[in-house]
């Protein structure tokens, strides 16, 4: 009689070790800000070894990026309400609410920092950007297929300017980033893609 085949595992524990690290950093930014938080201090409230972490990052700052991007992408869903405004609106809104949290905040402008020197860093971040741009991007193509814009619209443009207020409260002015701010600017947007000749 033979013995029954030992579902593997393997994956799915890579899979509960890597949520649990990034639960760990999420919760530890929050607790002790970026500067509190160490490589050794993650594994023990992870409940993992620290070569598990550098198995898959190969710093803090990395752990901590992965995090908020993780987070993110929880945080910022991507609204189809029929209408350029609304979804800008709700897109930015929850972007900045996000953006507005402080240990979000610390952790986003360590990592931009700490990526000037870190090619690793650098193409995560990369990444985290390059996904937001593209969420926002799709979005107001809608609208253009929707014949709510023209053809010629800036959207390349619109979305610059969106994440670069953004990123300029983010660094320069931390108490205007806040959702008044997002539904400001969604207007704004909407009033020049609207008025393209």
């Amino acid at each position: 009689m033979s013995t029954p085949r030992r579902t593997h595992t393997g994956s799915r524990r890579n899979e509960q070790a890597r949520a649990a690290i990034l639960s760990a950093a999420t919760e530890l930014l929050a607790e002790h800000g970026t500067a509190g938080v160490t490589i050794d201090r993650l594994a023990a409230h992870a409940g993992v070894g620290r070569q598990t972490i550098y198995r898959w990052w190969p710093s803090k700052d990395a752990v901590l990026l992965d995090a908020l991007v993780h987070s993110a992408e929880h945080a910022v869903t991507i609204p189809d309400t029929g209408t350029l405004h609304a979804d800008l609106d709700h897109f930015l809104r929850a972007t900045f609410e996000a953006a507005g949290i402080e240990r979000n905040r610390r952790a986003l402008i360590t990592a931009a920092i700490a990526a000037q020197d870190d090619p690793s860093l650098s193409e995560a971040l990369d990444n985290f950007l390059t996904q937001r741009r593209t969420a926002l991007t799709n979005l107001i193509e809608r609208a253009r297929t929707r014949g709510e814009i023209p053809p010629t619209a800036p959207i390349d443009l619109a979305v610059e300017q969106a994440f670069g207020v953004l990123w300029y409260r983010l660094l320069f002015h931390p108490s205007a980033l806040h959702a008044d701010t997002a539904t400001a600017l969604a207007t704004a947007l909407t009033t020049q893609l609207r008025a393209t000749p």
